[in-house]
C-alpha cells in the first residue's frame, strides 16, 4: 500500500494535470484546488461524513451524504443483469420518492451483490437505519455498497454505527466521505466547481471511487454529486444522463462493468434556479459534465496498477456509434494496454484493434498520431522516428488519435496501461 502522504500527492498531481488539459467550460468561475475540502467550495444545504463501522478492520467504510431538506435527485445505475441489492432498492426508492430524496448511505468492504432475498432485506434495513437516525423516510434514502461480491452484509455493524455517523456529520467532511467509499483506490477522489448563472453562482461537487472493474455501462463504480442549484428532478435526470454518456461511460480500466455501478446527484435548491431550455440549463449541464469528467478521469489515473493515462480519440468514422466502438476496442485491448505500459510504439496493435471493433472503414485511409506526432499515414506509410515516438509515449499522459476516414463520427475514451501490479491486486482481491 502507498504511504499516507503519497495518495494525496498523487491526487493533487492528477487534478492539476487533468485541469491543464482544458476540460473546464467557460461558465466555470472557480475550481476547488487539489487536496482542498474547504467548506466554501462545496454546495450549500449538505453535510457529509465518513467513519469506520467495522466492515473493514481499520479504514473508513461508511459514508453519508445528507440534505437539509428534500432535494431533487437523479441517478443512473448499472445495466449488469447481476446487479447488487442496493441498486434494486435505490431504484425503488427513487421512484417512490418522485425524485425528492434526503440522503445517500454507502458502505465499502462488501458489495451486497449476489446475496438474494437476504441482500435485499439488508439493503432495506440499511436505508431504514439511516432514516431512523436522521429523521427522514426510508424511501428518501439511496443505498449503495462496494466491495467483495457474494458475501452477506454485516448490517448490524452499520446500524450500530449510526450514532457515530450522526456525530461526525455536523460539517462537510468531503475527504472523509470520499475515503469511506474507497476499495482498491489509492487516493480519495473529490472535485468541485462554481458556475455563473443568471441568478447567481451555483456550486457543483462530487466524490467518486473506482480503480478496478471499470468499464461502466451507465456510470462508474460509485459517484455521488450534489449542487445547491434549484432544479426540477426531471431536468436534473436529463442533464445527469447526458453528462454521464461522455464522462463515466467514456472510461475503461479493464473492460469490466460492476454489479454495483451507481451515479447520483442531489440538488438542495438553496442556489439559483435552472430552468429547462434556458442558457442557465446549458451552462449548468456543461459544468456538471466537467465535474463528472474530472472524477471519471481520476478513476483512470488511479486504475489498478496504472502508470499511464491515455486518451483514445477516434475521428472520421461513419458515425459516432462506430467511433465509440473503435475507441473502446482500442482502449480495452490487452495488447495495446501492455504496449502502452512498455512504452512501445506498436501501432500495429492499434489498427488491429480498430479492425475488429465492428466499425466500417477503408484500411488504406487509416492514420494514427501519438499526440501531434504522425505515426501512420494513409496508405500504410509508417515512416516515423522511433526516438520522437518514445519521447511522447514515455510521458505519464498523452493522446492516441486514429482517423478512420472522412466521416463525421468522433469519440473520446480515457484508459490506462496494464501492468503486472493489476494482476497482483486482482489475483488476491479477496484475501
Amino acid at each position: 500500500m502507498p504511504s499516507s502522504v503519497e495518495p494525496f500527492e498523487k491526487a493533487a498531481s492528477a487534478i492539476d494535470n487533468l485541469a491543464s488539459r482544458s476540460i473546464l467550460p467557460a461558465g466555470v468561475t472557480r475550481v476547488c484546488p487539489a487536496g482542498r475540502s474547504d467548506e466554501s467550495y462545496w454546495p450549500r444545504g449538505f453535510t457529509l461524513s465518513g467513519i469506520n463501522a467495522g466492515i473493514k478492520p481499520q479504514r473508513k467504510d461508511l459514508m453519508l451524504m445528507l440534505s437539509d431538506g428534500p432535494a431533487s435527485t437523479a441517478a443512473v445505475f448499472t445495466t449488469n443483469l447481476c446487479c447488487a441489492a442496493p441498486v434494486e432498492i435505490s431504484k425503488r426508492h427513487l421512484v417512490a420518492s418522485a425524485g425528492r430524496m434526503r440522503a445517500v448511505i454507502c458502505n465499502s468492504g462488501n458489495a451486497n451483490a449476489a446475496t438474494g432475498a437476504r441482500g435485499l432485506d439488508d439493503a432495506s434495513r440499511m436505508a431504514a437505519a439511516t432514516a431512523a437516525a436522521f429523521g427522514v423516510s426510508a424511501e428518501e434514502v439511496l443505498v449503495a455498497s462496494t466491495g467483495v461480491i457474494g458475501q452477506l452484509l454485516p448490517g448490524e455493524r452499520i446500524s450500530a454505527a449510526m450514532p457515530a455517523l450522526k456525530h461526525a456529520s455536523g460539517s462537510q467532511q468531503w475527504s472523509d466521505a470520499a475515503e469511506a467509499i474507497m476499495t482498491t483506490d489509492t487516493f480519495p477522489k473529490h472535485f468541485a466547481v462554481d458556475v455563473a448563472l443568471s441568478g447567481g453562482t451555483a456550486r457543483i461537487a462530487g466524490i467518486a471511487k473506482g480503480s478496478g472493474m471499470i468499464q461502466p455501462n451507465m456510470a462508474t463504480m460509485l459517484a455521488f454529486l450534489c449542487t445547491d442549484a434549484s432544479i426540477d428532478p426531471d431536468l436534473l435526470q436529463e442533464l445527469l444522463s447526458a453528462a454521464n454518456a461522455v464522462s463515466f461511460n467514456a472510461i475503461t480500466v479493464d473492460g469490466d462493468t460492476s454489479t454495483n455501478d451507481t451515479a447520483a446527484i442531489m440538488a438542495s435548491g438553496l442556489g439559483p434556479a435552472v430552468v429547462d431550455g434556458s442558457d442557465d440549463s446549458r451552462l449548468f449541464g456543461e459544468a456538471l459534465r466537467s465535474v463528472m469528467t474530472m472524477l471519471a478521469q481520476l478513476i483512470v489515473v488511479d486504475g489498478e496498477g496504472a502508470t499511464k493515462f491515455v486518451e483514445i480519440r477516434i475521428e472520421g468514422a461513419r458515425n459516432c456509434d462506430e467511433a465509440q466502438k473503435a475507441a473502446m476496442t482500442v482502449a480495452n485491448s490487452p495488447l495495446v494496454k501492455t504496449a502502452i505500459h512498455g512504452e512501445d510504439a506498436n501501432w500495429g496493435r492499434i489498427i488491429a484493434a480498430v479492425g475488429r471493433s465492428g466499425a466500417s472503414f477503408n484500411q488504406e485511409e487509416l492514420a494514427v498520431w501519438f499526440d501531434t506526432l504522425p505515426i501512420l499515414k494513409p496508405g500504410f506509410d509508417a515512416g516515423f522516428s522511433e526516438e520522437e515516438a518514445k519521447r511522447v509515449i514515455s510521458k505519464d499522459a498523452y493522446t492516441i488519435t486514429v482517423s478512420l476516414g472522412k466521416g463525421p463520427g468522433l469519440a473520446v475514451v480515457w484508459t490506462c496501461d496494464l501492468s503486472k501490479r493489476y494482476i497482483e491486486i486482482n489475483g488476491s482481491y479477496r484475501s
